[in-house]
């Protein structure tokens, strides 16, 4: 059986390249996973999400997919990889950063929290135990343990009586994945969760206790909530030199494609994000040429292909003109367009940057591609 991940070559810094081996798949690090939350990459066919945008992983939503379509429906599926048509591997976050979001209609305790649905306004409990539950039915490949998501800015003392709750909770996520098996007959691997909001001291302590758990891979959470782009980058370079170096770790929720390459550069193999979808919706298209808001008037008569750099079919086929006079009339193909393009573009950016950590020269690379990534056009 190979390793869950191989580091195939490391740079002259942090940045390295690997390979994750999963029961659906290999996926080539480092990723951008697309998110998928409620069971679908919003816009997007999974035909389009594996041979055009050549995702290898996607994401799914615990928070999201427990309130609906259900656990009896998932579990009568077979599990999310049948319900969704979707043979490669999947990722589910735990849940808690959708509830602690829910900030007026929720209600901690140590076992858990209670919140309201935001469907609904019914009452529903997730604890640890509950969370791995729902997460072996949904039946991803990588599932994450239940953590507390503190806001920012954040004072000292919550944020630290939120990191030791965090702890806490995954020795109960790890005792109940002991005590129970898989489902779907594929191997599930369990990431625990750094927390500590901007302090540097919490953080070097989560990243240690998370270290100890001997889990499969390491997730940073709680950054990409507010705080300057700055303390991101600084807080991952101080925990990304703790976590063990031969396991993937994974930013959670990042970002735009400037964060995605210095993140890289910090040492982090994994990254998801609803900007590119959420951002194509809005009209917003991110190339290497840099930003464009595909409803300014500029793009009105210019007739030359949507990306001249671009993957995608989409990037061929449709011109900056068509694709402008879509979104002016409020057509959703141009939501399914941009959508395509972005993703696209994201999983284009990661596969290069791996081609220049293999090659040795990727923080040249990074820094010459950084201003014009950065510009709007």
């Amino acid at each position: 059986m190979h390793p869950f991940f191989k580091i195939d070559k490391s740079s002259e810094g942090k940045a390295r390249a690997g390979t994750l081996s999963t029961d659906h798949g290999q996926i080539q690090t480092p990723i951008f996973m697309p998110v998928g939350t409620v069971a679908s990459v919003k816009t997007v066919h999974q035909r389009e999400l594996k041979d055009d945008i050549k995702a290898q992983i996607i994401l799914g939503n615990t928070y999201h997919l427990y309130l609906r379509p259900g656990m009896d429906i998932m579990s009568g599926a077979g599990g999310l990889h049948r319900f969704m048509n979707w043979d490669l591997p999947i990722l589910t976050d735990s849940g808690g950063y959708q509830v602690f979001s829910l900030a007026a209609s929720r209600k901690m305790s140590e076992e858990g929290v209670k919140f309201k649905s935001h469907i609904d306004g019914s009452m529903h409990f997730i604890s640890p135990e509950k969370s791995m539950e729902i997460q072996r039915q949904i039946g991803a490949d990588i599932f994450m343990a239940f953590d507390e998501c503190t806001p920012y800015p954040c004072e000292y003392n919550q944020a630290k009586v939120s990191m030791e709750l965090t702890h806490r909770w995954l020795k109960r996520c790890i005792e109940w994945c002991e005590e129970n098996t898989e489902l779907y007959g594929h191997r599930q691997h369990l990431f625990p969760i750094v927390q500590g909001s901007t302090y540097a001291d919490l953080r070097k302590i989560s990243a240690e206790v998370i270290s100890g758990s001997n889990a499969a891979g390491n997730a940073i959470g709680g950054l990409s909530v507010g705080e300057p782009e700055e303390e991101m980058y600084r807080i991952t370079d101080i925990v990304t030199d703790i976590l063990p170096k031969e396991k993937p770790r994974y930013l959670m929720g990042v970002g735009t494609p400037w964060n995605i390459l210095e993140s890289i550069g910090l040492g982090i193999d994994m990254m998801d994000c609803v900007m590119p979808t959420r951002n194509a919706r809005n009209a917003m298209l991110f190339t290497w040429n840099g930003v464009m808001n595909m409803k300014n008037q500029k793009w009105k008569d210019d007739f030359s292909p949507l990306d001249e750099f671009g993957t995608s079919f989409v990037d061929r086929e449709y011109s900056k003109a068509y694709v402008r006079h879509l979104f002016v009339s409020k057509e959703y193909l141009a939501k399914q367009i941009a959508s395509i393009h972005n993703l696209a573009f994201y999983l284009d950016l990661v596969k290069v940057a791996r081609e220049h950590i293999v090659a040795g020269d990727f923080y040249q690379w990074k820094d010459s591609v950084m201003p014009a990534l950065r510009q709007r056009l």
